[in-house]
């Protein structure tokens, strides 16, 4: 079976229709599948819920898509960086539910292993926890979650080979891997494709059954949120 596609717009090909909720990977800009969320954007589809740690930032990342109109609900941890976010969320343009980042990661994980369901203390007590069915277990309060099944995931890695293993880069494997295992169709964009055989299997990541289709998104321009600088001293020679 040929996994390998020319480019994210032919890899994503019949995989998009309106209503679809969406598993991505990434943290921040970091590992985010960058190419994909251009073509999901070009490709007009509408109504989307995305599952993911956060909105990207202004114009990028999936706020490419919050500026087009496309998401009509985001089920994040942390969206303190995007102003189109705050805006639509405070009109009431945009639907929000806020989870915990250990129980996001561990509710993608979930309905990767086909578990509907699962316990836990974090958000107990709090608007987390509202319409939430609670337990006691040994005295104390857990609230149920339940597992994130995808209707399709995207994700970013480092390399794989030709068959779908993966191996991710550094911190950028964050909700990437969790990301992949839960969706019905996993989309990957890598860097780099190698031979099979290439790949140390000590060293794989996530196997390549999770992976349905491939695609190269280099080269990639390295983005950071926030650039921090010194001011110079002009009292110093200009020296910060």
């Amino acid at each position: 079976m040929n996994k390998i596609y020319p480019d994210a717009k032919s890899a994503l090909d019949g995989l998009l229709r309106d209503g679809l909720l969406v598993a991505s990977g990434g943290f921040g800009l970091c590992g985010i599948p960058e190419r994909l969320l251009d073509a999901i954007r070009d490709s007009g589809v509408a109504g989307l819920t995305f599952a993911s740690n956060n909105a990207g930032i202004d114009n990028e990342g999936i706020g490419k898509l919050l500026r087009t109109k496309q998401v009509k609900k985001m089920i994040s941890s942390y969206v303190g960086e995007n102003k189109e976010f705050e805006r639509q969320f405070l009109s009431g343009e945009l639907e929000v539910e806020f989870c915990p980042q250990g129980t996001l990661a561990e509710r993608m994980r979930a309905g990767g292993a086909g578990i509907p369901g699962f316990y836990t203390r974090t958000g107990v007590g709090t608007q987390v926890a509202e319409g939430k069915e609670v337990k006691t277990f040994n005295g104390e309060e857990y609230i149920l979650e339940e597992g994130i099944f995808a209707d399709l995931a995207i994700v970013k890695a480092w390399k794989a080979d030709e068959t779908g293993n993966l191996v991710f880069r550094k911190t950028a494997r964050n909700f990437n891997l969790p990301a992949a295992t839960c969706g019905k169709v996993c989309v990957v964009e890598v860097e780099e494709i190698v031979p099979v055989g290439s790949l140390d299997p000590d060293c794989i990541h996530l196997p390549g059954v999770y992976v349905q289709r491939l695609v190269v998104g280099a080269p990639y321009d390295k983005k950071i949120e926030f650039r921090t600088v010194t001011a110079r001293d002009q009292n110093n020679g200009g020296n910060a």
